[in-house]
């Protein structure tokens, strides 16, 4: 019968593990000196090796012929052990094992002494699951158990552990396993298995799995059996990714404001039955990457990306400012969280895409402010109580907008306040209003926003109408709202560069 790759690969003593040599070097020395703990808490990111260590661990301790720590592995015990067929070493599943009543057998076995071995050692996985009656029945056999006896606890959830039980072990963060270790372990399982597989795709499996080797020891095995020569090709379209073109395709495009090329691209990878989400993920991962490259200096360690991607994303890099690249990244974090509440996530993507390859309009510049020039409010909001303040409008502010001057428009000095009172009445609209300012004359009030989507999402009456009911609370008076998408400017009043834009053409009326 076949065996999975990433069983009969296993480790099966403490060299066998790669990229943890704080916990292994540490577990040989405390089995070498007879000083091992009676209990051990392992946590760390799946696939680094957590039940592993711990069956290996069991393993050293009950075995007679253990030099240096390291177990025989040619002994009945050993040969029990690593069959599952040892009775002293019990491992348990706290997924389906989680109850109170699982514990009191647990605990009830301990009473009675190893059969074959010096130790009886508990394994118990996924402890994080366990019900909160069962962590109390737990630590009852923690706080003092018979001196044959040792538990190992294995958790990827730390944060749900209690800490009572945390205190009575020693604990072992298990590191995220390197990608080079990764790559080059797989080239040699590839070897031993008579497995055609290029470095390029080695290394771009130990990227896909993330730091675990489990998993890209399983991706290996499903590329196997796709085909019998494993290119980076045949990873991707195995793993479900975008392939590395088409990713560069993607942000060149936004980067150069073609959004059609973007969203061509995008529906060619949809309609190969990609994920919309995982290639959010990977543009989001390129993006961190540009960003890193934008940063200078020596950043490789710090890199998610193959070593011929750096040129063409160092391109990337020098195209954008730093600003541009953050404001992608965070639309596209946005961009992930909502795809998980939201089934249309090719729709998400594709919107999102849109937005980054619009123009990037500059902001309100600011400058410092005269008694009677429009300019952005930049001084941090007081935590005092909001108070509602009414503008008087400037005689000579009609009711036309046509007949307003940029100077007739005056800062409004609370706009954060309103945008954050606005944020719990309309989360939606309140966010393509961030990096705005507002400006009042008579009974006009003109919005400029970085995001040009505010001005389709106010069409919505109820939209408008929230948001004119917001500024009314809060100013305690009605406005007619205007809206301005701010454009590139080189001349130095940009805000009354902005307000005369909007005054000479056709404004939209966001509120009537």
């Amino acid at each position: 019968m076949y065996k999975a790759l990433y069983r009969k690969w296993r480790p099966r003593t403490f060299d066998d593990v790669i990229s943890q040599p704080h916990i292994t070097s540490t577990l040989r020395n405390q089995v070498c000196s007879g000083k091992t703990a009676h209990a051990y808490l392992f946590t760390g990111s799946r696939g680094t090796g957590k039940t592993t260590c711990a069956r290996i661990l069991a393993k050293a301790v009950n075995c007679p012929n253990a030099e240096n720590g390291v177990p025989c592995l040619s002994c009945d015990i050993c040969r029990d052990a690593d069959r599952g067929t040892l009775s002293d070493i019990i491992e348990i599943d706290a997924a389906s094992n989680n109850s109170v009543e699982d514990i009191r057998d647990l605990r009830e076995g301990t009473v009675y002494m190893p059969e074959r071995c010096s130790c009886k050692v508990y394994i118990i996985d996924e402890v994080h699951m366990l019900s909160p009656s069962a962590w109390g029945a737990l630590l009852k056999v923690m706080e003092e158990p018979p001196a044959y006896v040792k538990f190992i606890l294995a958790t990827t959830e730390i944060h749900k552990v209690p800490a009572t039980i945390i205190s009575r072990c020693q604990r072992y963060d298990f590191r995220r396993i390197r990608t080079e270790d990764i790559a080059k372990r797989l080239m040699y399982i590839a070897q031993q298995e008579a497995i055609s597989l290029e470095e390029e795709a080695a290394r771009l499996i130990a990227k896909i799995s993330d730091g675990g080797m489990r998993d890209a020891i399983s991706l290996l095995d499903q590329c196997a059996a796709v085909s019998e020569e494993i290119t980076a090709a045949v990873v991707s379209e195995s793993a479900g990714v975008a392939g590395r073109g088409a990713l560069f395709e993607i942000l060149e495009a936004v980067t150069e404001g073609r959004a059609a090329e973007a969203l061509r691209v995008t529906g060619e990878l949809y309609g190969r039955s990609k994920d919309m989400s995982r290639l959010c993920e990977e543009l989001t991962d390129q993006l961190r990457n540009v960003m890193l490259l934008k940063l200078g200096g020596n950043q490789g360690d710090l890199l998610s990306c193959m070593p011929d991607e750096t040129e063409r994303l160092g391109a990337l890099a020098r195209k954008l400012p730093m600003e541009t690249i953050l404001s992608h990244l965070a639309a596209m974090q946005d961009c992930r969280e909502r795809m998980q509440r939201n089934p249309g996530k090719r729709v998400e993507l594709e919107m999102t895409l849109i937005s980054l390859a619009m123009p990037r309009p500059a902001l309100v510049q600011t400058v410092q402010q005269p008694v009677q020039q429009p300019v952005q409010n930049t001084a941090p909001v007081q935590e005092t109580p909001k108070t509602q303040e009414t503008l008087q409008p400037r005689p000579e502010s009609g009711g036309n907008a046509k007949k307003l001057r940029p100077e007739d428009f005056q800062p409004v000095e609370n706009w954060m306040d309103i945008l954050e009172e606005f944020r719990m009445v309309n989360p939606a609209v309140s966010g393509s209003l961030a990096e705005s300012s507002a400006f009042v004359a008579g009974n006009y009030m003109l919005i400029v926003a970085k995001n040009r989507f505010f001005l389709t999402l106010l069409k919505n009456r109820e939209n408008a109408q929230s948001l004119g009911d917001t500024v009314k609370r809060m100013l305690g008076k009605e406005y007619k709202i205007l809206g301005k998408c701010s454009e590139e400017e080189q001349k130095d009043n940009l805000a009354q560069n902005l307000i005369q834009k909007a005054i000479n053409s056709n404004i939209e009326t966001a509120v009537e």
